[in-house]
Order: structure tokens, then sequence, then C-alpha cells
């Protein structure tokens, strides 16, 4: 949390609590309450993913529940607003004292409004309402926009990261039954490695949790405490014992086979990965575990796992599990790929992006090698490398109420040349009768059809998913994730 009232008042000024409703948002949203037309009441709002990112062209919609879970209860003071009042005088803004006096109130501090969503592990096209607001009190219609900022965040950071993970175990899955005739396996194929990259603790678990719809590989612990806590996930994700370079070089150059042996001693049982790259990948394949060790590693009751660090990933990976090969022998698969001894497996972290991943599998099956023989772990890339632009994510009002008359908004810049031109009138989402979904005006989609259904009230939040639920929506063929806790 970036506060501390203590070095606050150390610099002689008085602390504001970080977890001020109000002040949650963007400054300009302040002023708006002055700006919308005399005689106002409601103001229906829609959120929805503009553009593909790069290949990807549908998202997987994921995260609001952990939003909910903060906008659900009494969420506005009395103290904040005394609070956050003279800081906004401050900024140079005249707030809606009026407006938050009445919520407080009248309201008991419970937000007045109606959010409408798809359902969690929904794969959507692109250019598909995913959230409908409206305030349901007509005194505060300036509510809802005030919101944009908290619910463009809560989703399009998730759902990002959902999305290009689903998209990679997808390709994942398609290549391994390509390979090895089964997909079997397939949610431990990507292994979350990006704790350390991503900008906080808070970005890493729901982040983290988000790729848990796909996958049950992470080193991201901190994801385990929402997928428990919000999505009813007892144990979310698996890990396995594994080196890093402080350990593998702790007795340096000519220590590093004692080292090897060392985590092989401890660790009798079980999967286990090394990363092998701190002086010579190459020697330590064919001197190390191809020799001294070789004979340990068959004997084990488990799986050795050997990671690469460096290099050209897309070489690499072929190379080293050839090298392994000519060491521990291969076996045939009836499609004809060639696949390592049982005891022995790969896993690439270094360098891996939504491009180089499937560059990877596709120079591996040039070459003749099996899905089956490699797992990837991907950190930056996946947690980190994706903003708001990436799908093109935008909250946009499009429909109001004056004076009991609703009435389309929207725009449509010319400059933009039809890139920016945002939906009309109160909006829906239905499948078709050809299986797609379309986005349609409610008034046009028949009832019981609009895939946008009640998930929070007045403060209340009306519908829940577990993430073994999501899991099921995501991947409706898997039957580990159907199954999953």
């Amino acid at each position: 949390m970036l506060h501390d009232r203590t070095l606050a008042a150390r610099f002689g000024v008085t602390p504001i609590d970080p977890d001020n409703f109000i002040l949650d948002a963007d400054s300009y949203k302040v002023s708006h309450y002055r700006q919308y037309p005399e005689g106002t009441e409601f103001v229906s709002s829609y959120v929805e993913a503009r553009k593909p990112n790069g290949k990807i062209d549908h998202t997987l919609f994921f995260g609001l529940q952990a939003e909910l879970v903060k906008l659900q209860g009494v969420v506005v003071t009395q103290a904040m607003l005394d609070e956050a009042a003279p800081l906004l005088r401050g900024m140079g803004y005249e707030p809606h004292v009026a407006g938050w006096q009445h919520i407080i109130d009248l309201h008991g501090g419970r937000l007045p409004v109606l959010i409408e969503a798809l359902v969690e592990g929904t794969l959507v096209p692109i250019g598909i309402p995913q959230i409908r607001i409206v305030n349901t009190d007509p005194a505060v219609a300036w509510l809802p926009s005030y919101l944009e900022t908290r619910l463009l965040r809560a989703v399009w950071y998730p759902t990002g990261v959902c999305s290009v993970s689903h998209y990679l175990v997808g390709k994942i899955r398609e290549a391994l039954i390509k390979t090895d005739g089964s997909d079997a396996g397939a949610e431990f194929k990507l292994h979350d490695f990006g704790a350390r990259g991503a900008s906080s603790k808070e970005t890493a678990a729901l982040g983290g949790l988000a790729h848990l719809v796909n996958s049950f590989g992470s080193d991201t612990v901190s994801a385990l405490i929402p997928a428990r806590n919000i999505y009813g996930a007892d144990i979310a994700a698996y890990s396995i014992p594994a080196t890093e370079h402080s350990t593998m070089t702790a007795l340096g150059l000519l220590g590093e086979l004692r080292q090897m042996k060392r985590f092989l001693d401890a660790h009798p049982t079980g999967i286990i990965a090394c990363v092998s790259d701190s002086y010579d990948l190459f020697r330590a394949i064919r001197e190390y575990w191809g020799g001294a060790l070789k004979e340990h590693i068959l004997a084990r009751d488990g799986v050795l796992v050997v990671r690469p660090d460096s290099g050209d990933p897309v070489e690499i990976v072929p190379d080293v599990i050839e090298a392994l090969m000519a060491r521990f022998g291969y076996t045939m698969t009836a499609q004809g790929y060639r696949l390592l001894n049982p005891k022995v497996r790969v896993i690439q972290g270094d360098g891996i992006n939504a491009e180089s991943l499937v560059a990877i599998m596709d120079a591996m099956m040039a070459r003749g090698l099996a899905i089956g023989n490699i797992a990837f772990g991907m950190g930056g890339a996946l947690l980190q490398k994706i903003d708001r632009d990436s799908f093109g994510y935008a909250m946009k009002a499009s429909a109001i109420c004056i004076d009991g008359v609703w009435s389309d908004i929207y725009k449509d810049p010319v400059t933009a040349k039809g890139t920016k031109t945002s939906k009309r009138g109160i909006q829906g989402a239905m499948v078709n009768d050809s299986g797609r979904f379309v986005a349609r005006r409610a008034e046009n989609i028949p009832a019981g059809a609009d895939a946008l259904t009640p998930v929070f009230r007045d403060g209340e939040i009306l519908r829940v998913s577990s993430l073994a639920e999501i899991r099921a929506r995501a991947w409706p063929a898997v039957e580990a994730f159907a199954l999953a806790a």
C-alpha cells in the first residue's frame, strides 16, 4: 500500500486513506456532474474490447468478480467525503459534495447502480459488449461514468492476460494433438514465471489468477490467494522444486556437477527442474546429465526437467532436446515425432512471448520433435507486457434519459476514420442463430437472450462463479478443468 502515516507526519502533512473510494477515479470525473444536461436521470454505458491483439481476435472475459467484492456493501462514508473534498479542491475542482452526501444519507454509502455482464469464462469476439452499467437512482446519473476508472481497470487487465494465456494454451493443445496424439497435460505446459516482473503484488495476484483459468502451472503464489478467497479454489495451481543460478553457481565452475548431484539427492522422487546453462549448457547435457549423473537420473522415481536460460530459444530448444535424445534415447509417437525418454524433459522460460512460443513449437515440429518434450515458462510477457490498448478496451456512454425520455448518445470522430465510433443505445449481446456472439441494442434482443445479466445492484453482488466453473466454460471439452476444484 502506497502510504505510511508515520512518514506523512514526519513530513508535516496529513495522511490520506489510500482506500478512499471517492478518490479512486480520474480527477476530471469530479467535474462531470455539472456537465450533464438539466433533467438527466439515467446514463447507460458499456465496456468492450475494440480491436484484436495481434492474432488474438477473441477475449476471454474474466476478473470482474474481484472488483465487485470491493464495490459491495458500504463503500462511501462521511469520513471519506470529509477527507476527499479538501484534497479535490486543492487540485482545482469543486467536488459534488451534495451528490456523495445523497449516497451516504439515502443509500447508506452503498452504490445505487446496476451492473450487468457476461458470465466470467465466456469467450467472445472483439466488439462485443462485456459489461453494461446504469444508475438506479435518478439523482446520481453522474455515477456510472465516475466508476469508469475502476470498471475498466477491473477487466482490461485480467481479461487481457486471460485471453493471451488462453490463446497460447490453445496453440499448445493443437500442437500436442498433432505430434503426440493427445492434449493430455496441456494445463501444465504454460507456467507463470511473472511475479517478479509485475508492477505490484496486486498486479501479480490478479494477472496470475487470470492465467489460472487456462493452466494449473504457476510460480506466482500471490495468485492463489484471490483464487481461494474470491473464486473458491482450494489449491488453484501447482509447481515443482527448481534451481536458480545462485544455487547452481554456489561452488563455482568446478562445483557445478556437485551441485547438480546435490539437487538430485535432495529430491529423490518427483518432477524437478534445473537451470543448466550457468557455464556451458551442452557440456552440462553431455558430461553431467547424460554422463556422470545419467544412471542416477534413470533410477529416479521422477522426471528431470532441464532448463536452458540463454541464447535464441527457437534454435536452442530443438538443439537441447536432440542433445538429450543423444544421451537418453527417444521413442516415436504414433504421429511420427520423436519423444524423449520419459525420465527427462525440457522447460524454456527465457525469451518466451506469444510469438516466440509458437515459433519454437513450429521449429520443433519441423525437426520431427514432439511437443510433449517441452513446457514453457512465461514471465513479463504474460503479466506485464499488456495494456488497455492491447485489446482496445473502452467504456462508453451509449444512452441517456432526460426528463423521462431515452436518447442514443455516441461518438464518431472524423479523424479516427471509423476506428473509434461507439455504439448507440442501451447495448446488449446475444448468440445468433449461427451460434456466434453479436452486439445488439438491448430492446432488439429477445427476452432471456441477453448475455449481459445482472451481477450487481445497489451494493449487492447478485451472481458469482467459482474458478472451477469458469475453467469449464473456457475449456468445455477439457475434463481436467471441468473437474478442477
